[in-house]
């Protein structure tokens, strides 16, 4: 089978494994995609939204629809690094009777990780995700242990309740690909979600794909080709974040602390060519780059003091880059 094949291989199991969500999940159509989006770039997701809307039964069923092992991890303030990555135990050997370390493996050697309120571990507890997820792989005293593959990472976030919380590092941040804000349903949808939520139902979910077929397609969108003009257009907009860049606006050196660095255009380009094969295209376009551009560049952004003050968020200033962009 030939990659444009697969690819469209890769569009029919999205249409099926949406199905599957449909069953359990209203609406949402946007935050799926992009989390399907994530799953098959390779990257991680950081979800930010108040409790109750239903985001760990959609990463459950998206779980389940690709026959992949799912783990929910619950930060809570006493949570420990060994919580996560596993710890060695002393015990005897039966044979010999002499005493040896053997490792325990934690939750996250699984291949989807529900890290649930993130933000409410200290950053030391935080920080053992780091490894996992940028090299995928976690060290043990003298010992590196490989995860995995596929390997995805959903953290959540409550934007509300700010009180025994701990703000997630620089560069824990930086290793999502997406920062997706999910809110609360429309009226329509409520509605629906009361009505089925609250009769005896029962959903099968099917399963549409493995993790081999995962891998094969994140190897087969590597070789999507990209125009040179829309690699320039994804660098000029993570630039034009910098205040420090010489041609950055007066709106951008006024309102920015931080902008985003080098993998942020990696990241730009590599979700812009799924949505693109999502779409129907085999190659991005300039309306890919947009669609996803808060998505990859909001939580690299540091607005300022004074931006804070004015009430200018992230999505802000993206939405004024990208136009001033076009």
């Amino acid at each position: 089978m030939g990659d444009l094949e697969k690819l469209q291989d890769l569009v029919e199991a999205r249409q099926l494994i949406l199905s599957n969500v449909r069953k359990n999940i209203i609406g949402q159509q946007e935050i799926i995609d992009d989390l399907l989006i994530a799953i098959f770039a390779g990257g991680h997701v950081l979800l930010t939204g108040v409790p109750g809307l239903a985001k760990t039964l959609m990463i459950t069923t998206l779980a389940q629809s690709m026959s992949l092992d799912f783990k929910r991890i619950q930060f809570t303030p006493d949570l420990m690094p060994s919580d996560i990555i596993g710890s060695e135990i002393l015990e005897a050997n039966k044979s010999t009777g002499e005493k040896e370390l053997r490792f325990i493996k934690g939750p996250v050697f699984s291949n989807i990780i529900l890290a649930d309120e993130i933000n409410r571990t200290p950053p030391k507890t935080q920080s053992a995700l780091l490894q996992a997820m940028q090299e995928k792989e976690v060290s043990v005293g003298n010992t590196t242990f490989k995860l995995t593959e596929p390997f995805f990472v959903m953290a959540t976030r409550n934007p509300i309740e700010q009180e025994g919380t701990y703000p997630l590092p620089e560069a824990q941040l930086d290793r999502f690909l997406f920062n997706l804000i999910i809110d609360y349903p429309d009226y329509g949808s409520e509605i629906a979600i009361v009505e089925m939520t609250t009769h005896e139902t029962s959903t099968k979910v099917d399963k549409v794909i493995g993790a081999k077929e995962i891998l094969e397609a994140r190897e087969i969108i590597k070789k999507i080709p990209v125009a040179k003009a829309i690699i320039e257009y994804s660098v000029n907009i993570v630039r034009a974040t910098r205040p420090e860049e010489k041609n950055a606006s007066n709106f951008i050196k006024d309102s920015v602390s931080w902008g985003a660095g080098p993998r942020a255009g990696q990241n730009l380009v590599t979700a812009a060519k799924i949505n693109a094969v999502f779409s129907g295209r085999k190659t991005p376009e300039y309306d890919d780059i947009n669609r996803i551009a808060k998505q990859v560049l909001r939580h690299r952004i540091i607005p300022n003091f004074r931006a804070e003050a004015e009430g200018i968020t992230p999505d802000y200033i993206i939405e004024k880059i990208l136009k001033e962009a076009r």
